[in-house]
């Protein structure tokens, strides 16, 4: 979707303009995913508009390939817009550090996706292609054919390809619809992200053993507790913990996305569960500094140095607005930021 963001703090009815970007969940992973190094395409629909022209060209100056995504010359394009919190001195102000999303995608393009969009020649060839197929839950709030269309991905296997399904509860696109599904969905897939909170209030627990009970056919399951640890659970029973890096809070939003991306990363690289997981909190970190939903790409070498940090000196790392300071970077060859750390730019 096309977001706007208020160009100031405040309720919107006090808002004079709107910043307009790029957002939305699964293109979100693939912007993360690229600027990782992992080739990545989206396939959606937009609308024959200015925004839908915007979308896909913003997507592509990031690297993702939207070759696939397709134009619907009666439905809009998506949008939601983003509402920050001022100082709480003003009425109906969300207050200090609170974001809202206000959303608009009710009959838009993306929400007449469906199964047919498996004989589109364009989609078919990058489905084909792709290691790994990336779902997420808002898909399947969207319509009756986008859950069918989620069902059908999901039953896509051959030896080679995974497909990881991220949970992305957003309770509001529910309203009249059954998140009962969710269940069946995320049994379904390789691997699936959600966090401890939202499977709380989707499968009643947000313990990662108890999920594992509950969700028996992924390979592996990754429960993220909130800022704290990320716990993957494999189907042997085999446990994996990595906490979370201090970080200097601006925006929690995109976030998760980020996580996704740097696990998703990790995946395909083949690196081991503490080494993916390290990805993913790291990506989702440099998120957390920035106002927007993506953040600086890492130059490799300081991403190598942190990955294989042992686990005082992961813990002795912290990220802010500034960049990353760690006690292994003080050797890498990326620009510093006067602590013994990088820089971003």
């Amino acid at each position: 979707m096309v977001v706007l963001v208020a160009d100031r703090p405040g309720p919107l009815e006090d808002v004079p303009s709107f910043r307009r970007d790029a957002g939305g969940a699964e293109s979100n992973v693939a912007c993360g995913l690229t600027a990782l190094g992992i080739p990545a395409a989206w396939i959606s629909r937009v609308g024959d508009d200015g925004f839908g022209r915007h979308l896909t060209g913003a997507l592509a100056a990031r690297g993702v390939d939207v070759s696939a995504v397709a134009v619907d010359p009666l439905r809009p394009t998506g949008l939601y817009v983003k509402e920050i919190g001022g100082d709480g001195s003003r009425p109906h102000d969300l207050g200090p550090g609170v974001t809202r999303m206000h959303y608009r995608r009710s009959g838009s393009a993306a929400a007449a996706l469906g199964p047919e969009l498996l004989a589109d020649p364009s989609a078919a060839r990058l489905l084909d292609a792709a290691p790994l197929i990336h779902l997420s839950g808002i898909t399947a709030a969207l319509s009756d054919s986008c859950l069918a269309l989620l069902r059908e991905l999901l039953t896509l296997r051959r030896p080679g390809r995974a497909v990881s399904f991220d949970l992305n509860w957003r309770p509001a696109l529910w309203h009249g619809r059954d998140p009962g599904v969710l269940h069946g969905l995320m049994d379904a897939a390789d691997l699936v992200l959600l966090g401890a909170d939202e499977a709380e209030s989707v499968l009643g627990t947000g313990d990662p053993r108890a999920l594992r009970t509950l969700l028996p056919g992924p390979q592996t399951l990754v429960v993220k507790d909130a800022g704290h640890t990320a716990t993957a659970v494999h189907r042997d029973g085999t446990t994996v913990t990595e906490p979370a890096l201090p970080v200097e809070v601006v925006e929690a939003t995109g976030a998760g996305d980020a996580f996704a991306a740097g696990y998703l990363a990790g995946v395909l690289r083949g690196l081991d569960e503490q080494r993916r997981l390290r990805l993913g909190h790291l990506s989702a970190a440099l998120v957390l500094t920035v106002p927007g939903d993506h953040g600086a790409p890492i130059p490799p070498p300081v991403v190598a140095a942190l990955l294989t940090a042992d686990p005082a000196a992961w813990a002795a790392t912290r990220v802010t607005a500034r960049g990353i300071e760690s006690p292994v970077l003080a050797a890498v060859d990326a620009p510093p930021n006067g602590s013994g750390g990088w820089a971003a730019e």
